[in-house]
């Protein structure tokens, strides 16, 4: 059911639920997991936190109990909160909370390891707190009369980083649920939303409903994606369906964000991702590595893992900067200041916009019988951006690797295509070489 969401209303629950938050004992700088349906109570629960200075942890609604059990252990929250405790938490005695989110929340990222870790920025003082909110505004001129429509999912960073924009200046938000072409349609025909973010897929599945089955789409002044490369074309079809000064592209991770780019520019410079973000500023090694200086606002660690964390930052380059950081994609910067993207970081998929890690679901699949040794890769994919497959050496049959993938992984994460193959490839000194498996088996 589309729900929406007044900046009146969102105040009231955001500070019942931190009032409830508080009556269980949770204070500042506490971690609370929220494995709630995603929808209108939902954000407010995440706002209602920030606002208290308790961080959300948030996971893939599609996980299995045993990935999110893992996951929720290492995080070691203060309280779990499902829909039963959130309706309880939403009848509690309103609090004061902050004008401005005090964290931001915790989500989880994997890597070559297969380990998912939470990303933590801890704490922000009033000064960084209002500098975080007043980026976002500044950025993207969200106010009171924008009304945003919502179709990712609530464990997306930017769903909340749009939405909570936009209650802040006294917007409205419409929450449809799930993503549903035909039903995002009739909610632009019904609700006239002026702002929104989709994933790439999410644009393509909009327009295969055809011109006739699209309410007019000249209505929004803020049409962002981000999430996967977004091929020519459908950004192309983007630009002409909404408007040449309304589509904009955003690099970023789950980690931090880099750049922004506005479509006159992108076709100006096909195939950028844009300048660096106000406040930040960009640098790329020899080997191609991207780092982005950013502001103490921005700042963040590999939760509970300093090592990690070491990896991935180094010292400033700029006044004024916390710091630089990477998650290792690889690009190149033009004479002018822009990004184009060259690869992003190894071995990472993403299909429909969510970020999907090879080894993480080759050390599940590489438990199921009769498999001796396994790889996943991605291929290109004109519905998902890039579709997950694997290639499997041993006596498993395909069937039997789906079955076993639907008890142990999410959907986003299981193959949708098996490959059985007598080895996989490898250079001379051993390393697995995922990026030509595709070529190797003919995979379109």
């Amino acid at each position: 059911m589309t729900e929406i969401l007044t900046s009146a209303d969102a105040e009231d629950r955001e500070r019942r639920i931190a009032g409830g938050l508080r009556q269980h004992g949770l204070v500042p700088g506490d971690r609370v997991a929220l494995v709630t349906t995603s929808g209108a109570d939902m954000l407010c629960a995440i706002l209602g936190a920030l606002r208290s200075g308790i961080v959300p942890v948030l996971t893939h609604a599609a996980l299995m109990p045993a990935e999110r059990a893992e996951l929720l252990d290492d995080a070691d929250p203060a309280l779990v909160v499902d829909d039963e405790l959130l309706a309880t938490l939403l009848a509690s005695s309103p609090i004061d909370i902050a004008p401005w989110p005090l964290a931001r929340p915790m989500h989880f990222t994997s890597g070559t390891t297969g380990r998912a870790k939470g990303v933590w920025s801890g704490l922000l003082d009033e000064h960084d707190a209002a500098a975080l909110l007043a980026e976002e505004l500044d950025l993207w001129q969200f106010d009171s009369r924008d009304t945003h429509l919502v179709c990712s999912p609530l464990y997306h960073s930017v769903s909340i980083r749009f939405s909570g924009a936009t209650l802040a200046a006294g917007g409205t938000v419409i929450l449809p649920g799930a993503f549903d072409a035909a039903l995002v349609a009739r909610t632009i025909a019904d609700c006239a939303p002026n702002t929104t973010f989709m994933v790439p897929s999410h644009l393509q599945r909009l327009f295969a409903l055809g011109n006739t089955a699209l309410p007019p789409l000249n209505g929004f002044r803020l049409v962002a994606h981000a999430g996967a490369a977004c091929p020519e074309a459908l950004k192309l079809r983007a630009i002409e369906a909404f408007g040449v000064d309304r589509v904009w592209e955003f690099y970023g991770s789950t980690e931090g964000q880099f750049t922004a780019c506005a479509a006159t520019e992108w076709l100006e410079r096909p195939g950028t991702v844009g300048r660096a973000r106000r406040g930040r500023s960009l640098s790329v090694d020899d080997d191609g590595t991207i780092w982005c200086d950013v502001p103490p606002w921005a700042r963040w660690e590999y939760w509970r893992d300093p090592a990690r964390s070491a990896e991935a930052w180094r010292p400033a380059s700029q006044p004024d900067s916390w710091g630089a950081f990477t998650v290792k994609d690889l690009g190149r910067l033009d004479d002018d200041g822009y990004l184009y993207l060259d690869g992003r970081r190894d071995d990472l998929i993403i299909t429909g916009g969510v970020n999907v890690y090879p080894a993480e679901i080759e050390n599940v699949l590489g438990r199921a019988e009769g498999v001796r040794a396994i790889a996943v890769f991605g291929v290109d994919d004109e519905r998902w951006g890039q579709r997950v497959c694997a290639a499997v050496v041993g006596t498993a049959s395909a069937s039997s690797l789906d079955a076993f993938a639907r008890e142990h992984l999410a959907p986003h994460k299981r193959p949708k295509q098996y490959f059985g193959v007598e080895d996989l490839p490898h250079t001379a000194t051993g390393k697995l070489r995922r990026s030509a498996l595709a070529s190797l088996l003919g995979v379109q």
